[in-house]
């Protein structure tokens, strides 16, 4: 066989291999990873609905979030507080989000949860999180502005996305502490002017959400009115809401009965919250609802299987609750579907 044929033979046979790889008879996965958030938002306010943030403390619950939304196609934002990045340690936290994104194939924003100041969100943007949450809402505005500036402009030179906020919620959430008295809503006068003067991403604003399991006294309200007239300032960009979970009523149950004591605990309802996500609202924190999940499934095995020591015999079906109150969230929200 003279050189040209066997060349153009080989030629042949690298045209069919890669006519075969082309043609998707060889399949790889597509990669899937850490993600931006600027995408989802800007999907969620065109469709009307809001993405879940889900807070992470360890590995059940990230298993139990991960598991529903790939089985309910949502997109996803697992966030960490810096109580659960001290807890867990960021290495850890890392590699558990790696794991997911491995085992469950999905894409996935990485976000801090109220960061209180550069320093933490700086370790968060070079520690690999794609979006981070300074809040320095309890500042003055203008220390509010220069520190959100500041978080701002170092993280979105390393392509980061930041959050802020605007307004200060009432109650306790790990580092979290404000009383019924520092609670102030947000002043929509305000908002043009901090998004401008920052540039920020998305605004968490306080239109009387809550931190913790005891978010009302009396009857539960939402100032609608603060959020349509914040829309009316800035009608296409994303807000946020924390202190959103409904401290579902069934494991507040299940809590008290089997040795709890959370008399009176009272969340948002969810209708109010489906009612925020159809407005401008593309994000929504849940953290209360999972602990309770979480709290409610682990002491009702304690109670009734007193002999039991096996943690994975608790903290299997802790997980498989979690599950559940994530799925049933992310049909609240309306972003069952749209990852």
């Amino acid at each position: 066989m003279s050189k040209i044929n066997h060349f153009l033979l080989e030629y042949k046979y690298l045209s069919i291999i890669i006519a075969i790889i082309t043609n998707g008879q060889i399949k790889r996965e597509a990669k899937m990873g850490l993600i931006s958030s600027k995408g989802l938002f800007k999907k969620a306010l065109k469709e009307k609905y809001a993405v879940g943030a889900f807070n992470v403390n360890n590995m059940e619950i990230i298993q139990g979030i991960t598991e529903a939304v790939k089985e309910e196609k949502a997109p996803l934002i697992l966030q960490f507080s810096a109580g659960a990045r001290k807890y867990a340690k960021h290495i850890y936290l890392m590699h558990l989000v790696q794991a997911a994104i491995e085992d469950i194939g999905i894409d996935v924003v990485l976000h801090l949860d109220h960061g209180e100041d550069f320093e933490i969100c700086k370790a968060c943007v070079d520690g690999g999180f794609t979006s981070v949450m300074v809040d320095a809402s309890k500042k003055p505005f203008q220390e509010n502005v220069r520190i959100t500036k500041q978080v701002a402009d170092y993280a979105h030179s390393k392509g980061v996305v930041v959050e802020a906020e605007l307004g200060r919620l009432k109650g306790i959430e790990d580092a979290v502490s404000v009383s019924e008295k520092e609670a102030i809503l947000v002043n929509p006068d305000e908002v043009e002017e901090f998004i401008k003067r920052t540039n920020c991403d998305s605004l968490a604003i306080a239109i009387g959400t809550s931190h913790g399991a005891y978010k009302f006294k009396g009857e539960p309200k939402l100032y609608f009115d603060r959020l349509e007239e914040v829309q009316k300032r800035v009608p296409d960009y994303p807000l946020v809401l924390h202190g959103a979970s409904s401290v579902l009523q069934d494991y507040v149950k299940i809590c008290n009965e089997h040795g709890g004591k959370l008399p009176g605990a009272k969340g948002v309802p969810e209708e109010m919250i489906s009612k925020a996500a159809k407005m401008n609202i593309c994000k929504v924190n849940i953290d209360t609802d999972l602990r309770l999940a979480m709290t409610a499934t682990i002491r009702k095995e304690f109670d009734e299987n007193p002999s039991n020591f096996d943690p994975r015999k608790y903290l299997g079906p802790a997980r498989e609750a979690i599950k559940q109150v994530v799925k049933h969230k992310l049909h609240i929200l309306g972003c069952a579907g749209k990852a």
